[in-house]
């Protein structure tokens, strides 16, 4: 069993799975600063959702910026920080808007959404997320 874990981890689907893995891992750290901006937003500043979402989303996609950076795609840290930052934005911006588009459709059409819009803001972050690795790795951290 070892040799096989090892074998499949010197692979290069097996590496694209380790970095998949880390990727989902820095997403979750991601909703949980996407759910913290929306809940200020929305429970504390009085926002409406569809509002709140859009301050979320940027802080959640810096801060899944520096860590994928750091983490995920170690070995591609040699541009620019904020050219890096830029272009991670931009490849991400059709599954930002994917999350976006998914996460306000759960909340305007379902009451348990309305109420508890983690399950929206989690719904919507699921819905990008292959699209926004594929265009991390392919166009934002190319050498990783």
């Amino acid at each position: 069993m070892g040799n096989l874990i090892g074998a499949l981890s010197d692979s290069r689907l097996g590496r694209l799975a380790v970095q998949f893995g880390k990727f989902g891992l820095v997403g979750v750290v991601g909703l949980v600063v996407d759910t913290a901006v929306v809940y200020a937003l929305v429970f504390g500043a009085g926002l409406e959702f569809f509002a709140a979402r859009i301050p979320a989303y940027l802080a959640a996609a810096t801060t899944t910026f520096a860590l994928n950076r750091a983490f995920t795609f170690r070995g591609a840290a040699d541009a620019p920080l904020y050219r890096q930052w830029a272009a991670f934005l931009a490849a991400n911006a059709f599954g930002g808007v994917v999350n976006y588009g998914v996460s306000i459709g759960l909340e305007a059409t379902l009451p348990l959404a309305e109420a508890h819009p983690v399950l929206a803001v989690a719904a919507g972050s699921l819905s990008g997320m292959v699209l926004n690795f594929a265009a991390s790795k392919h166009l934002v951290f190319k050498d990783a």
